[in-house]
């Protein structure tokens, strides 16, 4: 399927998606800040991916990705929406499996939330942040991390 739009309309209508600051990072931070964490960064840019959130002294990365962009199944499959968007997004499921891997690899713990997620309950995701934060205070290690793999088709109603 063509894109719809010709080259210029694209360009503005890319430009208007934000990478950061979404919706969902917001309440990700507002139900931290609720439930009493602090001391987060955002969007450290020195570490592999740009975390949407950083605990550095835990070595806490979380990640808050949207369900498009990212490959959820219920939101992409290839083939649906064009040759362009196939290659975007498997270009972001690899970023993001590179990233998860090279943090690991540097001692990180990693955590990724889907958009959807967060929005449908920022408070118990927010408590998922927490309790990752003394697990690690007690010497574990955390890595929720999902299959980076490309939604192969249209969703089920399982």
């Amino acid at each position: 399927m063509p894109d719809t739009y010709d080259a210029k309309t694209r360009s503005e209508v890319m430009r208007r998606v934000k990478g950061r600051d979404t919706k969902p990072e917001i309440l990700l931070r507002k139900a931290l800040f609720a439930i009493g964490l602090r001391g987060w960064r955002c969007h450290r840019s020195d570490l592999p991916g740009k975390p949407d959130l950083v605990f550095g002294k835990a070595r806490l990365a979380v990640f808050v990705d949207g369900a498009f962009w990212h490959g959820h199944p219920s939101k992409y499959w290839q083939g649906r929406s064009g040759d362009y968007w196939d290659k975007k997004i498997s270009r972001n499921i690899e970023r993001d499996r590179i990233a998860t891997e090279q943090l690991l690899a540097d001692n990180w713990n990693v955590i990724r939330f889907w958009d959807f997620e967060v929005e449908a309950d920022p408070y118990q995701t927010a408590l998922r942040v927490e309790e990752a934060l003394q697990q690690i205070r007690t010497g574990g290690r955390i890595t929720e991390t999902r299959e980076m793999s490309l939604a192969e088709g249209p969703p089920t109603n399982q």
